[in-house]
């Protein structure tokens, strides 16, 4: 769509460019709330399910149900806390002065549009998803054939929940465009919710009365390594769902510093810069080291130094991934637009309302595009997976290095 142009005589009164508020911090405290509580239950869950408790059946299976019981309740209770973040997100948007109507957040829900269908399942698959997550809090339960049904069709609900608050609310007029975004959108989200959700369950499984001491270096060894797949996997999928995004909303780099959307965008890649730093820390020094002296069977300090270690970066991670979480909401439109109504605002001769400043469509897919983005998928694919093959060729290699760190106590 070209640029609206005036005559240079009218140049001296153009108006000035239109602002773009971040938006009411309230509005996104609410957001921030429905976030955290919808994405801790997929990911604790997940964590539980594929990660904590392999590695608690296989190296300390006594810990197998005290494990589980702590993992579940706190997705039970996450998913139950997402049932009033979700009614009051609603509430707040129904309330024509600002505040919080309840009564008409309850009545969107199952009225007939799609919308309000969407609502009344991300309502409702929360509370299903706490309906089978919390009964895992009692350890007979826990420890019961139900285990592995309770945790998946609990984590299933989760999923759907989480994914309704980008399913389309419209049929769409271009099928094809729409069902590729929410796909991209579904990697995001989820991806972001098993690594992020699964770095609060495994700083949950670090408090004491978790795992016993006996069996601590045994369990952590293979839950680390486990939940390294799994964070891959998902660094991979936000990776590849992040760069389409910027692609579709930004038009290169100089819009992250010009544009309140690129400005609050590079503070969310500077935050997800700083937690794969730490992940690479743990991934290539921390976890390689814990690894090689249980292999090793080296019951010396230095084993118990590491671990300890290891919950604090973990802390360090949950803080950056919260933070994150909350600067999301902020994101309001596209750099791309921002940009273009500004030029249009400086270019008129009078101020333009903001409901009727220009809007640019969507970019156009061509085969270049899907030339870029599948080179673009495999060399994600394959630097995750020679990092974690290189990760664990390293536990091996620095086993002797890491015995020579502290010396051996009588």
């Amino acid at each position: 769509m070209p640029s609206p142009s005036i005559s240079p005589a009218l140049a001296p009164l153009a108006a000035a460019a239109p602002s773009t508020p971040l938006g009411p911090f309230i509005d996104s405290a609410i957001a921030w709330t429905t976030w955290i509580t919808l994405m801790g239950t997929v990911g604790v869950a997940a964590l539980a399910l594929v990660s904590a408790g392999p590695a608690a059946a296989r190296t300390a299976p006594g810990a197998l149900a005290r494990i589980t019981a702590r993992l579940g309740l706190a997705a039970g209770v996450l998913a139950l806390l997402a049932v009033p973040a979700v009614l009051t997100d609603l509430a707040h948007g129904a309330s024509k002065s600002g505040g919080y109507d309840y009564a008409a957040a309850w009545d969107v829900l199952y009225d007939g549009s799609n919308a309000g269908r969407l609502s009344g399942l991300e309502v409702t698959l929360s509370l299903v998803a706490a309906a089978l997550l919390l009964p895992l809090a009692n350890r007979a339960v826990a420890a019961g054939r139900a285990r592995t049904w309770l945790l998946s069709t609990g984590l299933a609900a989760g999923v759907v929940a989480l994914g309704t608050t980008k399913f389309p609310n419209k049929a769409p007029e271009d099928w094809g465009r729409t069902s590729f975004d929410t796909l991209i959108w579904m990697l995001h989200l989820q991806g972001g919710a098993v690594w992020l959700g699964g770095l609060a369950g495994l700083l949950l499984l670090a408090a004491p009365g978790a795992v016993p001491a006996e069996e601590r270096r045994a369990f952590w060894s293979v839950a680390i390594r486990r939940f390294s797949v799994a964070a891959m996997s998902c660094v991979a999928a936000i990776s590849l769902s992040g760069l389409f995004l910027y692609w579709e909303h930004v038009d290169g780099p100089t819009q992250l510093v010009t544009t309140m959307y690129g400005r609050v965008l590079g503070v969310k890649i500077l935050l997800f810069g700083g937690l794969m730093l730490l992940g690479v820390f743990n991934q290539f020094w921390l976890h390689p080291r814990i690894e090689a002296l249980r292999d090793e069977g080296d019951q010396r300090p230095l084993v118990t130094v590491l671990l300890r270690r290891f919950p604090l970066v973990v802390a360090v991670e949950v803080v950056l991934a919260m933070t994150l979480l909350f600067v999301a909401p902020f994101l309001h439109g596209s750099a791309r637009n921002q940009a273009f109504q500004a030029k249009a605002a400086e270019q008129s001769a009078t101020p333009i309302p903001a409901k009727k400043l220009p809007k640019l469509a969507a970019k156009e897919v061509t085969s270049t595009t899907w030339v870029l983005g599948t080179t673009e998928t495999v060399a994600v694919i394959v630097l995750m997976g020679a990092a974690y093959r290189f990760s664990g060729r390293l536990a091996r290699r620095r086993t002797g290095a890491a015995l020579v760190a502290v010396p051996a106590t009588d």
